[in-house]
């Protein structure tokens, strides 16, 4: 049934486009909240990851805004070892995020393929995770949702972390979709998280210790038969080291394992940086081929023990009634006793047998005298090699990290190299206050122990981040608004304005203007075009053409003329108009059509009428009569002429010229 509505999930999706943008390609992976898709972004013609929230997220709306401000403050991260977060819509409640498409494999597909890996190698694939991590810690972001799906490994073998933000965002919606992420990631949940839900650095930094865990042993540390008997043991039960596994891992390997992944989140790293520069000594240590670096174990090994000691803090393992006794500390029954050495565990557990009968104690034999000055020689050649080994280890082995802040690559590496160490430019950054191509920082900082012919890793300032505005003019807001995320500009006031000649919804100006140089946070305001304005068309009949004319071509529109005759309307004047109500806007016609007066009437035929008869006859056609006499006037009184002539079509109320003989 599953596999059949996910079928339906796929063909509904595949080929669609999303916001109008995104055409949805072949589905990548499906996981506990969403599904993700090859896409093709048409606007920007390239390859994006669309990862596709499960349906019904959408539906909640402070899901919606917290899934937004998330999805915003991921795209702001910028390291080479975070996906980019491109654009992020909702489709009709189809909620999408569109990130970096990354082709190659996961982190899951390595430990599948490829664990137990050699401490080397696994903390090689950590440094660029932890890389990732400390960016969003510095910015304020936990990822909560470290595990090995999430990390991404193109096929040029370039490292990348994908979702910061998403399991906030979940979380914290109260959506069934929660319990599926739970279950996807609970071989990764720091105790925090499963007792209060709280989570800050030192959440991730656990989830990441976990990661290494099983990256060194090919297992997670802790099994059960649901998620929630997983969690418990997150809670309950301390991580073991992963040379009970893997017995050719050094100790000091344990011990960063032990630290990042202790219960209490106070004793773990207070960060990824932090962290990472744990695992930059480890991986040093590992350089040399030190099967053992008694000073470096202690400097990273979780001060538990004592604790416990003061405390009674349940270690997770022991369980049931003291019996035995070992090194002089009671041991309850069923408690698995390891031997320790050199700080961590060297052998198989052993149960320890609460029915045996303790052995008899033994009388000490009386020592001779003879015995005492080869004791003290014994206890000299001790303290000797001791002294020895702790001066090897420690004092002769390293030294301080020298102060090379504000200072140019070429002389930070050329005083590194005058004091013995290596330095390369590891990183750059912006920086308001260090010089572009000075050092901002160093890792280790200035006056951290830095083992001799050690190497120094540069972080080196591009200067004051700055920006240029991009062209936005002619874009739609939304267009330009995403424009301005990548370059960290944010979108200040928008002044919505008519205007006959942008399209609506698209940017008339901007401000600051194109190609100004600005800082990060900069607010662009913008005037966007409300399209032309709407002209109310007002009703002009019975007005005269000129006046009518005038008014019309005043608010921008095109008049556009026909004459009639009519009866009522006198000659001139606007019998009628298209459209004469409704909205019109710049550049649109309105027809007048003008009265030619009343309709031509015929003249009657009145030659050869009499004076008398002539008259009654024109002025009943309506018509005005002038009579006037020929030149050579007989007296008869009859019509010879007329002017205009019969049959002549002119307007009511002309006069006609009679001519009488």
């Amino acid at each position: 049934m599953t596999d059949d509505v996910d079928t339906q999930v796929s063909d509904r999706l595949v080929g669609r486009v999303l916001d109008g943008r995104y055409r949805v390609g072949a589905r990548v992976a499906k996981g506990g909240m969403a599904t993700v898709y090859q896409a093709l972004d048409m606007r920007l013609d390239r390859t994006v990851a669309l990862k596709v929230m499960h349906d019904g997220l959408g539906d909640d709306a402070a899901f919606t805004r917290r899934f937004v401000a998330e999805a915003r403050a991921a795209a702001r991260l910028s390291n080479q070892h975070v996906v980019a977060v491109f654009d992020q819509g909702d489709d009709d409640g189809t909620l999408f995020l569109a990130m970096e498409y990354v082709p190659g494999r996961t982190l899951r597909d390595v430990i599948r393929e490829e664990a137990p890996l050699s401490p080397a190698r696994a903390l090689d694939l950590l440094t660029p995770v932890l890389s990732a991590l400390s960016a969003a810690h510095d910015a304020g972001i936990v990822h909560r949702d470290i595990k090995p799906e999430n990390v991404l490994i193109s096929d040029k073998g370039a490292v990348k972390v994908a979702d910061f933000g998403l399991a906030r965002a979940v979380s914290a919606s109260g959506n069934t979709a929660t319990q599926g992420l739970l279950m996807g990631t609970v071989s990764y949940l720091a105790p925090e998280l499963v007792t209060d839900g709280s989570a800050d650095a030192r959440s991730d930094v656990y989830s990441a210790g976990i990661l290494l865990y099983e990256l060194l042993t090919g297992n997670k540390p802790h099994s059960g038969d649901t998620p929630i008997q997983v969690a418990y043991a997150h809670v309950h039960n301390d991580v073991p080291p992963p040379s009970l596994e893997q017995p050719g891992i050094p100790p000091y390997v344990d011990a960063l394992v032990q630290r990042a992944t202790a219960r209490d989140r106070d004793l773990r790293p207070t960060d990824a940086r932090v962290f990472s520069r744990q695992v930059h000594r480890v991986r040093s240590a590992l350089d040399e081929g030190l099967p053992d670096d008694p000073e470096l174990t202690g400097d990273l090994t979780v001060p538990i023990q004592q604790i416990r000691q003061d405390s009674g803090y349940d270690d997770g393992y022991t369980r049931g009634d003291h019996g035995t006794v070992v090194d002089g500390q009671p041991v309850k029954h069923d408690t698995i006793v390891v031997p320790v050495e050199h700080g961590r565990p060297t052998g198989a557990p052993a149960k320890a047998n609460a029915n045996a009968t303790p052995p008899p104690a033994r009388t000490p034999a009386p020592q001779r005298r003879s015995r005492g000055p080869i004791a003290l020689l014994v206890i000299l050649v001790a303290a000797i090699g001791i002294g020895t080994a702790a001066w090897y280890y420690g004092i002769h082995r390293y030294t301080t990290t020298p102060d090379l802040v504000n200072k140019t690559t070429a002389v930070a590496i050329t005083e590194a190299e005058q004091e013995g160490l290596h330095a390369t430019l590891a990183n750059q950054d912006y920086s308001e206050d260090v010089k572009q191509g000075e050092v901002i920082r160093t890792d280790p900082a200035a006056g951290d122990r830095i083992r001799k012919d050690g190497d120094i890793d540069l972080t080196v300032s591009k200067g004051p981040e700055r920006y240029r505005v991009p062209q936005l003019v002619g874009l739609d807001l939304e267009a330009a608004q995403q424009a301005l995320s990548p370059i960290k500009l944010i979108t200040g006031k928008v002044n919505e304005q008519y205007d006959e000649k942008v399209p609506k919804g698209r940017v008339i100006a901007i401000s600051p203007r194109f190609n100004t140089v600005v800082k990060p946070g900069t607010a662009v305001n913008f005037a966007v075009s409300k399209g032309p304005q709407p002209i109310n068309v007002p009703d002009l009949t019975g007005k005269s053409y000129r006046d009518a004319s005038k008014a019309l071509k005043k608010l921008g529109l095109v008049v556009a003329r026909s004459t009639k005759y009519d009866e009522k309307v006198p000659e001139g004047n606007v019998i009628s108009q298209d459209p004469n109500t409704g909205i019109l806007f710049a550049k649109d016609q309105v027809t007048l059509v003008v009265s030619l007066g009343p309709p031509l009437r015929e003249v009657p035929n009145v030659k050869k009428k009499t004076t008398a008869e002539a008259q009654q006859i024109l002025t009943g056609a309506g018509f005005k009569v002038t009579v006037q006499k020929a030149p050579f006037n007989l007296g008869l009184n009859i019509v010879a002429a007329q002017n205009p002539g019969a049959g002549q079509k002119v307007k009511p109320g002309t006069t006609i010229v009679i001519t009488v003989l």
